[in-house]
C-alpha cells in the first residue's frame, strides 16, 4: 500500500533546521513496517539527516557548506537571483533532497540522535513544499 501527501513547511532563515516534528505530525499513523520517503521540491534547499540534540552541530554545518560553496566566487554565471543563489544549488546538490527513512514498529527508525533537517540555503527561502509518500 502507498499513502502520499504534500505538506507546506514554514519559513526558515538560512541555515539547517530540524523538521522531523513537522514531518510526524502529518504523517498521522504509521504502518508496522514501510519506508518514509521525504521529497524536497526546490533546488536552493536541500534535505539530510543529523544531529538532533546539540544545536552547535546546526551552526558549524552551515558555516562547512559556506566554506564549501562562498557567495560571489567570480566563476559564477548563474548570479542574476542574488549573491546567495549559486551557491544554493551547489550545496543543494550536495545534500540532495529525498531522503528515505525506514518505518519499523508503527515509528520511523532514526538513532537516538538523528533527526530530518531541513537545509536552508537562501536569505529569504519562503515556504518549502514537501511530499511525504509511505510504503508499506
Amino acid at each position: 500500500m502507498i499513502k502520499q501527501l504534500e505538506i507546506s513547511l514554514p519559513a526558515f532563515p538560512r541555515g539547517f533546521h530540524l523538521i522531523t516534528r513537522h514531518i510526524v505530525n502529518a504523517l498521522g499513523e504509521l504502518p508496522e513496517t514501510g519506508l518514509l520517503n521525504v521529497f524536497l521540491h526546490h533546488t536552493s534547499a536541500g534535505l539530510c539527516i543529523n544531529e538532533n540534540a546539540d544545536p552547535s552541530v546546526m551552526h558549524d554545518l552551515e558555516t562547512s557548506f559556506n566554506r564549501i560553496a562562498p557567495e560571489r566566487l567570480p566563476e559564477y554565471i548563474h548570479t542574476l537571483e542574488g549573491d546567495d543563489d549559486m551557491p544554493a544549488h551547489v550545496k543543494s546538490a550536495l545534500t540532495g533532497v529525498s531522503l528515505t527513512i525506514p518505518i519499523s514498529n508503527g515509528r520511523l527508525k532514526l538513532g537516538t540522535w538523528q533527526g530530518i533537517c531541513l537545509c536552508e540555503f537562501r536569505n529569504h527561502g519562503g515556504s518549502r513544499r514537501l511530499t511525504l509518500t509511505i510504503y508499506s
